[in-house]
């Protein structure tokens, strides 16, 4: 019996991002802050702004951020991703990491780092992967009111989480599953 590299884009994600994180250790934490945190002062001239908007998916502030995430990423992912197919997958997470970007950008005050919009994105799309035309599975519906609706009420927390993120990551997911069967029934 042998390893297989079963689930090359979760694979290479958690790889990328446990490196990111343990040369950011070694450097005093300057990795993460220069190349992996979106902040909302963007610069229209600054090529590393733009960088940021999707890559700030990669970074984590510390081990236990990181732990959380992909605990979600390793065990969604590969499920999804052979569903999906490697590139569809990859498409969505780039998607949800940009448009988690941009919209931190656009709408708060604050920095954005980690993967938990595409962990969202993945628990909805997990919940909606097996829909039948004129249905909509019960455990979509379950899981995006639970999943979501505690987000919507922790947004009232002073922390340093954003829920913001999660409900997009989580919007995104159910978009991509529902536009995912359409095309494929009328294919």
């Amino acid at each position: 019996m042998r390893i297989s590299y079963n689930s090359p884009v979760i694979l290479t994600l958690t790889i990328v991002c446990v490196g990111i994180l343990f040369l950011d250790s070694l450097l005093a934490g300057t990795v993460i802050r220069s190349f992996f945190t979106v902040y909302p002062s963007f610069s229209f001239v600054n090529p590393l702004d733009y960088l940021r908007i999707f890559s700030h998916a990669l970074g984590h502030a510390n081990w236990t951020h990181l732990l959380s995430n992909f605990t979600f990423i390793l065990l969604l992912g590969p499920i999804l991703e052979e569903k999906y197919g490697s590139k569809p997958l990859l498409v969505m997470m780039f998607v949800t990491a940009s448009i988690t970007g941009v919209l931190n950008v656009l709408f708060f005050s604050t920095g954005l780092l980690g993967a938990s919009g595409i962990v969202f994105m993945l628990i909805i799309l997990s919940s909606i992967t097996n829909i039948q035309k004129g249905e909509i599975p019960l455990t979509f519906i379950l899981i995006s009111a639970l999943f979501l609706g505690k987000e919507v009420l922790d947004a009232f927390k002073a922390d340093n989480v954003s829920q913001f993120a999660h409900v997009i990551g989580g919007v995104c997911g159910g978009v991509f599953g529902l536009n995912y069967t359409r095309k494929n029934k009328t294919e």
